[in-house]
């Protein structure tokens, strides 16, 4: 008995050093150490928005180099998709407009909203061709609007229907897969009006026989993009959050200053006529900065009115996704 008490006894003490050798080799592949071990910085773009001209501009490119840091950039063709990856760890850091904010939240998905730009209210709009007839908002009554749906613009136009006692159910809503389809609808007159935001917006301004119907300030609308970043990111590397951040601000006034070389890196990009872009770029001013109290607010009112329109299913608190230092 004594003997089988011993060998049992010996079972316990090897079960226990294993699980305790076990549970440092898990701890050596977290958090932690996957801080001390970043040597590289993946970073979410779309083509167009303030991290491509960051990419081209290569300022944070270089700066990381004096932190032994490397930058590699994957390219998104959407706000949608560029949050997926971010959830999904694909990507450290990452651009996208207000809507995919609000729709990945209401999914549970983790992230943080880190940052924002300078407002860009004129960046978004309704057009309707001439020849229908149409002049004013209250015209749209009863006509087909094209959107994307859940986007930044389409949020602006429903604001703009608001602001003359219109109502969402007032107009009938056309959907297209993406810009491009947009316009096709709209210049072969499948719909009325064209929401739509830039450069593709400017685009449809320029080149279509068209009138503006509203663009700038839609009931203190503000069209800002936002950057997100994982939690793991965020928590294990907040001093690389402040640094991504900083060179953002300085890659901003870098474009504010450069306009011109601006526009022609962003028209051979995107395959756009410089006379588009140039349109985009002069109408806004670039900048970064944190989360304010009155970003968080702006954004809320943007998220209830999704939850009103049953854009998503339930009610957030965009609060809650804020990081806070």
């Amino acid at each position: 008995m004594k003997k089988l008490l011993s060998v049992f006894g010996l079972f316990l003490v090897l079960a226990v050093l294993t699980a305790c050798s076990s549970d440092e080799k898990d701890g050596a592949s977290t958090g932690n150490v996957q801080e001390k071990e970043l040597k590289t910085i993946n970073i979410g773009y779309q083509k167009g928005n303030t991290l491509h001209i960051l990419k081209e501009s290569g300022i944070l490119d270089e700066a990381a180099k004096e932190k032994d840091l490397e930058i590699k950039w994957e390219l998104f063709t959407h706000g949608n998709t560029l949050m997926e990856g971010i959830y999904a760890g694909a990507i450290h850091f990452g651009h996208a407009a207000d809507g995919p904010g609000i729709f990945a939240q209401a999914s549970n998905k983790p992230f943080y909203y880190v940052g924002a730009d300078n407002p860009n209210p004129e960046g978004v709009g309704i057009v309707v061709l001439k020849k229908s007839g149409i002049t004013k908002l209250e015209d749209l009554k009863g006509k087909k609007v094209g959107a994307l749906k859940g986007g930044n613009h389409h949020y602006s136009t429903v604001l703009a229907l608001e602001s003359v006692g219109l109502t969402v159910d007032d107009v009938e809503w056309v959907y297209p897969e993406d810009a491009a389809q947009g316009r096709a609808l709209f210049e072969t007159g499948q719909i009325d009006a064209l929401a739509s935001y830039d450069p593709f917006f400017a685009s449809a301004e320029l080149e279509t026989d068209s009138i503006t119907l509203v663009n700038g300030d839609i009931d203190g609308y503000p069209n800002r993009t936002f950057y997100f970043a994982t939690e793991t990111f965020v928590d294990n590397n907040p001093e690389l959050v402040e640094f991504i951040l900083e060179k953002i601000d300085e890659s901003d006034k870098w474009a504010n200053e450069n306009r011109e070389e601006v526009i022609a890196i962003m028209s051979e990009a995107l395959g756009i006529k410089e006379e588009v872009i140039s349109k985009q770029i002069n109408r806004r001013t670039f900048g970064a900065s944190e989360i304010t109290d009155e970003i968080i607010e702006t954004q809320q009112k943007q998220a209830d009115k999704y939850f009103e329109l049953k854009l998503i299913p339930v009610e957030v608190t965009i609060q809650d996704k804020v990081w806070t230092k």
